[in-house]
C-alpha cells in the first residue's frame, strides 16, 4: 500500500523538523557542564518532567506496539496500563524516587554501586546499555519500515535521516533538549491520534457498535462473545482469552515483575524524574505522568480494536496479510491512511514520527549517560575533568545513533515489536527489580548476593526461554515445511522444533512447555527470572558478610532513611495524595472494563 502526500502534509512534517532542531539549537548555549548535558542541571519543573516521563515511553513500542496488541489481544492490552504502569508509577514516585534523587546518583547503575558494590553496577550498566541501543534501533527500524511501506521511501534513507535528526538535537542540547522535545511530542501525539479515534468510533457506530463488532471477532477466533472487550472476565483460564495468560500471569508476571521492573529500574524513564528541580518535584513527576497515562489506551489501543473490527467486517481486506495472518503492526498506519485527508494525514504521520523520535532520543540520552558515568568514567578513564566527560558524552551520542542504526537492521528479522521488547525486559528488568526490592527494603542484602542473584536470574530467564516456545511459532514452522502435524505432536517433532527455534524460544533443542502466545511466554519468563534472582540473592546474602555499614546505607535503605515530611507542600501536591488519586482511578477503570 502507498499513501500520496500533498504539499500541506510535507509542510507539516518540515515544520516539525524545524521545531525539533530549533529547540536543540536554542538550548545549546545553556549546556556548559556534564550535569547540564546528562541530567539537565536538575532544573526541570515537575509538570515538564512529568510529561517527559510519559513521553520517553511513547516510542514505537507504545504507539505501533500497543495498537498492534489491541488488534491481536483485545482490551486485555489495557493491563499494561491499569494493572502494570499505574501502580508501578505510583510506587516509584512515593517510595523509590527519594532514594534515587536523595542519593544524588547520576544513574540507576550508580545507585547500585552505592547500595551494593562496583561489580553489580558494572553488570547492570552493560546490560542496560545493550538494551537501550536495541530499543532505539527498534524505533528507528519501525519508522523506516513505516515510510518504506506507506510512502515508498527508501529504507536506508529513512534510517539515515531519522538518525541525523535525533543526533542533532541531542548533540546540541543533551537531556534538556530531549526533554523539551518530548513535551512537544506528547502534545503532537495527542493531537495526531485523538481525531483518528473519534472518526473511527463514529464509523463503527460508537462504542456500542464497536462492542458488537468485536463480539463477532471473539467468536470467529474461537472465544466467548465479549472476550475482546473485557479485561478480566476470561482470565480464569489461559485458553479462554487471546493473550493466552491466566489472572496470576497478568497480576504477577505483568503487573508486578515486568511493570515494576520497567518503571522502577529503567534509567530511560527514571532519568526524567531525576532532572526535576527538587525532591518534591521529582516525586511528583511519575505521579503527574500517571494521570494522562491512564487515558492513553483510548489513543493507542482503541485504534487497534477498531482496525481488527474493520478487518473482519471487510472479510480480511482492511489490514495487510503476512503468512496467512493480519499484520497487526500496521493497524495504526492503516487507520491513518483510511481516515485522514490531506493535512490531517500530515499531522498523523508527524505524530507517528514524534513517537519514534521520542523513543530513540530517550534511549540514546540514557545510553550516553550510563556509558559515560558508569562504564567510561568507572573503568576506562577515571579522574578526568568535567569537560572531558562532556566531550565523551557528545561522542557517545554519535556512537549510540550508529549502534541504533545497526540494531535497526538487525530488527528486520522480528515482526512483533511489543512481544519482543517484553522479552528483552524479562531478561534485563525482571531480575533487576528483585535486586532493587531487596536492596531498598532489606539492609542485609550484600554485594555478592546482588551480583550473583542478578546473574542467576538472567540465566533462569535464558533457560526458561530456551526450553519453551509459543504455539504459533510451531504452527508457522509446520506451514513453512509444509507438514501436517497434530497439535499435541508439534513440540515433539524434531524438525519442527529445529525450524521454530530462535528468537521465539526452543533454542536449547528440547521443548518442555508450549505457551498459547508470545506474551504469555514473556510473562512467565519474567516470573522465573524474578523469583530465581530474589531467592538466590537472599541465600547468598545470608551466606556472605555484609559489605556496607548502616551509616553507608543511610539514604539507600528504607528503614535507615529519614522519612520525608511534606508539611510545606499543599495537600493536593503531596505525593501520597496524588498516589491515592491515580490508584483509585486505575481501580475504577478495571471495574468498568472487567
Amino acid at each position: 500500500m502507498r499513501i500520496e502526500l500533498h504539499g500541506i502534509d510535507y509542510l507539516i512534517l518540515c515544520v516539525y523538523f524545524a521545531f525539533v532542531l530549533g529547540i536543540g539549537w536554542t538550548l545549546k548555549r545553556y549546556i556548559k557542564t556534564g550535569g547540564d548535558f546528562f541530567l539537565a542541571g536538575r532544573s526541570i519543573p515537575a509538570w515538564i518532567a512529568g510529561l517527559a516521563f510519559i513521553s520517553a515511553n511513547l516510542g514505537a513500542q507504545e504507539v505501533i506496539g500497543m495498537s498492534a496488541c489491541g488488534a491481536k489481544y483485545g482490551i486485555m492490552t489495557c493491563h499494561f496500563y491499569w494493572v502494570g504502569a499505574i501502580p508501578a508509577m505510583a510506587f516509584v514516585g512515593i517510595f523509590m524516587m527519594p532514594f534515587y534523587y536523595g542519593s544524588r546518583a547520576r544513574s540507576v547503575p550508580e545507585y547500585l554501586k552505592l547500595r551494593y558494590d562496583e561489580k553489580t553496577r558494572g553488570f547492570n550498566a552493560i546490560s542496560f546499555a545493550v538494551m537501550t541501543v536495541f530499543s532505539s534501533g527498534i524505533s528507528m527500524y519501525a519508522l523506516a519500515k513505516l515510510f518504506e511501506i506507506l510512502l515508498g521511501w527508501n529504507f536506508h534513507f529513512s534510517v539515515f535521516i531519522s538518525g541525523v535528526i535525533v543526533l542533532a538535537y541531542i548533540f546540541l542540547g543533551g537531556l534538556t533538549s530531549a526533554i523539551y522535545n518530548e513535551v512537544l511530542q506528547f502534545f503532537l501525539i495527542v493531537l495526531g491520534f485523538l481525531p483518528l479515534v473519534l472518526l473511527g468510533l463514529k464509523d463503527v457506530g460508537g462504542w456500542q457498535g464497536l462492542v458488537h463488532r468485536l463480539s463477532d471477532v471473539s467468536v470467529s477466533r474461537g472465544f466467548a462473545p465479549g472476550t475482546f472487550t473485557h479485561s478480566w472476565a476470561q482470565t480464569g483460564s489461559a485458553t479462554a482469552n487471546p493473550m493466552g495468560v491466566e489472572w496470576f500471569g497478568v497480576v504477577f508476571g505483568l503487573g508486578f515483575v515486568l511493570s515494576f521492573g520497567y518503571w522502577c529500574t529503567d534509567f530511560l524513564v527514571v532519568q526524567r524524574a531525576m532532572a526535576a528541580n527538587s525532591m518534591s518535584a521529582a516525586r511528583r513527576t511519575p505521579l503527574i505522568a500517571a494521570i494522562p497515562k491512564m487515558m492513553f489506551p483510548a489513543l493507542v489501543i482503541l485504534p487497534g480494536l477498531i482496525a481488527i473490527s474493520m478487518h473482519y467486517q471487510t472479510k480480511g481486506a482492511f489490514l495487510p496479510m503476512e503468512n496467512g495472518e493480519p499484520n497487526y503492526n500496521m493497524a495504526m498506519p492503516v487507520m491513518l491512511a483510511h481516515y485522514y485527508p490531506a493535512g490531517m494525514l500530515g499531522l498523523g504521520l508527524t505524530a507517528l514520527m514524534a513517537s519514534f523520535m521520542s523513543g530513540m532520543a530517550g534511549n540514546v540520552t540514557a545510553f550516553n549517560t550510563v556509558w559515560t558515568y558508569d562504564i567510561y568514567q568507572s573503568y576506562i578513564k577515571p579522574g578526568q575533568s568535567d569537560r572531558h566527560y562532556l566531550r565523551m558524552g557528545h561522542a557517545t551520542t554519535v556512537v549510540g545513533i550508529v549502534l541504533s542504526a545497526v540494531c535497526a537492521y538487525a530488527a528486520t528479522r522480528f515482526n512483533n515489536i511489543l512481544d519482543f521488547l517484553q522479552l528483552v525486559f524479562a531478561f534485563v528488568n525482571a531480575p533487576l527489580f528483585a535486586t532493587f526490592m531487596l536492596g531498598m527494603f532489606w539492609r542485609r542484602a550484600t554485594g555478592h548476593g546482588a551480583f550473583f542473584g542478578l546473574l542467576s536470574g538472567t540465566i533462569a530467564a535464558a533457560l526458561h526461554h530456551g526450553l519453551t516456545i509459543p504455539h504459533a511459532a510451531l504452527v508457522n514452522a509446520a506451514g513453512a515445511l509444509k507438514l501436517t502435524v497434530p497439535d499435541d505432536m508439534l513440540s515433539k517433532t524434531p524438525e519442527l522444533v529445529a525450524k521454530a527455534a530462535g528468537i521465539h524460544g526452543g533454542w536449547l533443542g528440547s521443548i518442555v512447555h508450549t505457551y498459547p502466545s508470545d506474551m504469555a511466554q514473556n510473562f512467565w519468563t519474567a516470573i522465573f527470572a524474578w523469583t530465581v534472582c530474589f531467592v538466590a540473592t537472599i541465600l547468598i546474602s545470608l551466606a556472605t558478610s555484609a559489605n556496607k555499614t548502616d551509616d553507608q546505607l543511610k539514604g539507600l535503605v528504607y528503614s535507615l532513611t529519614p522519612k520525608i515530611k511534606d508539611h510545606d507542600v499543599p495537600w493536593y501536591k503531596q505525593p501520597a495524595t496524588l498516589g491515592v488519586i491515580v490508584i483509585v482511578g486505575a481501580i475504577i477503570l478495571n471495574i468498568i472494563f472487567w
